[in-house]
């Protein structure tokens, strides 16, 4: 298995500190989270449009998955989460490290912002946009933030719960509509999303917190994770006593032992 880890998604960048990949602990208004992420390619895809983000300097964890012609979703979720830190940082900086609870909204919106204006500047770009899932320290709590399909979850007392809720037609209409769960699996519609950074000017943000626990972990994937790979299995890799690096090339395997059909990417917080 190849799996690439690096700060900041598939390709480094400056404004992303430069430490060791290896599980980093951050201690942020009064928490202590372990952290390790990894993006793989996947088995189909030449390319990895996802990008991510594992910053504990300033509490911050962010998964993207871009979308677009050519390459143009590999710049889309390397904007949107570039932007996001860049705004979290900065208010981090103004604010002596306290983080308003809105801020993760004014950050989406500024990268939503800034990928249109991006979009609409190249004709390569047209059309780009990303799923983009975030998780920030604030005061013993995670601020969390979502728009579009990439989740987080909860794994607590071997059991597995997704926090965030998809922004895509099957969650949004399709099961509104009453149709079953077998039906939404091969419904033509079910990889439709309703919401995406970088696609209108009309945002839709879902929020939430967390009050971490000990001995609780959060995930933050990309759908090749969640879309491919069973709820059962990715709880069995997380419940495991492997270390987070571990854990996290296990549930690449598992996404890429069901063929691996988009790219990859996952996130572990444990406190």
């Amino acid at each position: 298995m190849k799996v690439r880890i690096r700060w900041g998604g598939p390709r480094a960048t400056p404004e992303v500190p430069q430490s060791s990949p290896n599980a980093e602990p951050g201690i942020i208004g009064g928490l202590m989270l372990a952290a390790f992420g990894a993006s793989d390619p996947g088995c189909v895809r030449s390319n990895n449009e996802d990008y991510f983000l594992v910053d504990p300097s300033i509490g911050l964890y962010l998964v993207a998955d871009g979308m677009g012609g050519a390459q143009a979703g590999e710049h889309a979720s390397k904007l949107a989460v570039e932007t996001v830190r860049e705004v979290v940082a900065g208010a981090v900086a103004k604010s002596n490290g306290n983080r308003d609870p809105r801020i993760l909204i004014q950050a989406f919106e500024e990268a939503n912002r800034r990928v249109m204006d991006k979009a609409s500047q190249d004709p390569t770009m047209e059309g780009m946009g990303t799923t983009l899932v975030a998780a920030l320290e604030n005061k013993g709590e995670l601020l969390i933030a979502n728009v579009g399909d990439s989740r987080l979850y909860l794994f607590q007392n071997g059991h597995l719960n997704s926090i965030t809720e998809d922004q895509t037609w099957v969650n949004e209409v399709g099961r509104r509509l009453g149709l079953d769960e077998e039906s939404l699996k091969t419904h033509p519609m079910r990889h439709v999303l309703t919401m995406a950074i970088g696609v209108s000017e009309q945002l839709r943000v879902h929020t939430y917190m967390l009050k971490p626990a000990p001995g609780m972990q959060v995930l933050l994937c990309s759908d090749g994770l969640h879309g491919v790979a069973s709820e059962e299995k990715v709880a069995d890799i997380l419940g495991s006593e492997q270390p987070l690096e571990a854990k996290c090339g296990g549930l690449i395997e598992a996404a890429r032992a069901q063929g691996g059909p988009d790219n990859i990417t996952a996130i572990i917080l444990q406190s």
